[in-house]
């Protein structure tokens, strides 16, 4: 079937159904198009308890469908292709989890939202990228357990002097970029900022000039005056940053850059869930209530 006959149909069933197409950053340029939302995973849950639509089809990872079927119980989430997981979130369990927390009673668990919905009923609040660093002062105890990534934790223990105790997971695609990498690109483009991911590991967060979540990117981009860009993120941002800044450069910090599960949603594997209403995304109300509970607490945090 061609691309366009595809494109139509899905969009025949998506108003025929009252869904919306909500998508992350990281996803291939044809589910950018298709998408009527684009954004990281918690603006992307959050839109879709926002959105009055029916059926949500989810174009991420599980764990993003997952916190929108935790955020909108009255919605039916569709995850397109179901085996598409992701590994930093596979390496937290919430059995693991709480053995760890009988180890230090006293502390309180922050939970990246990069988790499974297991983890997050384990959890005392939940954090992202973005708000991670307001999350840890706002936790009353000075001793954290933070789970999954211990980058982000490393991240976060340079703006606080509560006691971490970091899970050993990382994100795959983020930890893959070394100092070697930035320093060899910004030979080759003298003058060009680096704007990292705090999943990065320490050494790449020591040689840039900005650290953010994948959407506070987009902010650094256009506020920065340098035209050429090294961006320490997957590889489907560049996409999304090149369109909307299309005056500016922006170089991947490494070729491997690539998250293979966030590439697994097509726009056959759409198509299909949307005919079918198949791999459809569901948390048990326990798991569901406890989870939404970290959620919730982190929502209650302060913005700027």
């Amino acid at each position: 079937m061609e691309k366009q006959d595809i494109v139509e149909q899905i969009d025949r069933l998506k108003h025929g159904k009252n869904a919306i197409i909500l998508a992350h950053y990281y996803q291939n340029p044809d589910i950018q198009e298709i998408a009527d939302r684009l954004g990281d995973s918690l603006g992307l849950a959050q839109q879709a308890k926002e959105s009055d639509a029916d059926v949500i089809v989810f174009c991420g990872v599980h764990f993003m469908a997952e916190s929108a079927a935790i955020l909108n119980p009255e919605k039916t989430i569709l995850l397109p292709t179901l085996s598409a997981g992701c590994p930093m979130a596979d390496m937290a369990d919430a059995e693991g989890l709480r053995t760890l927390k009988s180890e230090h009673p006293e502390a309180e668990v922050v939970c990246y939202v990069n988790t499974s919905a297991e983890t997050k009923a384990e959890s005392d609040i939940c954090c992202t990228s973005a708000n991670v660093i307001k999350v840890v002062k706002s936790v009353p105890s000075g001793q954290i357990i933070f789970v999954p990534d211990k980058n982000l934790a490393h991240y976060a223990s340079r703006f606080t002097e509560k006691e971490m105790i970091p899970w050993q997971g990382y994100c795959p695609v983020h930890d893959v970029v070394t100092a070697r990498d930035i320093q060899d690109i910004m030979e080759e483009h003298p003058g060009a900022k680096v704007v990292a991911h705090p999943e990065c590991r320490p050494e790449v967060i020591d040689l840039a000039d900005y650290v953010c979540s994948t959407s506070g990117m987009f902010k650094f981009a256009g506020e920065a005056e340098a035209e050429d860009i090294i961006v320490c993120t997957e590889g489907g941002l560049r996409e999304s940053l090149s369109g909307a800044y299309p005056g500016k450069n922006f170089i991947l910090a490494s070729s491997k850059l690539i998250c293979q599960t966030m590439k697994m949603i097509t726009l056959e594997t759409v198509l299909f869930s949307l005919t079918t209403m198949e791999n459809k995304i569901t948390v048990s109300e326990d798991i569901r209530n406890k989870a939404l509970l970290s959620l919730e607490r982190m929502l209650a945090v302060p913005r700027d």
